[in-house]
């Protein structure tokens, strides 16, 4: 558990990041000159990830404290794209601004993909169907 109080602190950091740049309109523009196509393969990536390591961590926990560690799960790394996107150059804000919609959506996708799979624990005898 106390991964995920790490986490629970780096997403709610992130968020109060992402939050303050919005608001305030630090000029964070040009630090990261990094590609639709990268950003969304961060993106693809970070969601296959925290899907296989939520499935990992949550093996065996009761319901109730896998549906708590399911939002520090879904809900925390989405702010790394509205950094990174506040991070891209002026042009590529202004040509995508959803690009942090699309790149959440894209992690989505990736994440519910291990948690849907994830076996039930059941093992299967005799032959296959």
């Amino acid at each position: 558990m106390s991964i995920e109080v790490a986490l629970l602190g780096v997403f709610v950091a992130c968020w109060a990041v992402a939050l303050f740049v919005q608001l305030t309109g630090l000029p964070f523009a040009g630090s990261l000159p990094m590609g639709l196509y990268q950003f969304y393969g961060v993106a693809a990536f970070i969601g296959w990830l925290t899907g296989n390591v939520y499935v990992h961590r949550t093996r065996g926990l009761p319901k109730a404290l896998r549906r708590r560690l399911l939002l520090i799960y879904l809900l925390g790394p989405p702010s790394i794209f509205y950094i990174l996107s506040s991070m891209a150059p002026i042009t590529n804000q202004a040509a995508v601004p959803l690009a942090p919609v699309y790149a959440t959506g894209v992690f989505a996708i990736l994440f519910l993909v291990p948690v849907t799979l994830r076996s039930t624990g059941v093992e299967r005898t005799g032959a296959r169907r």
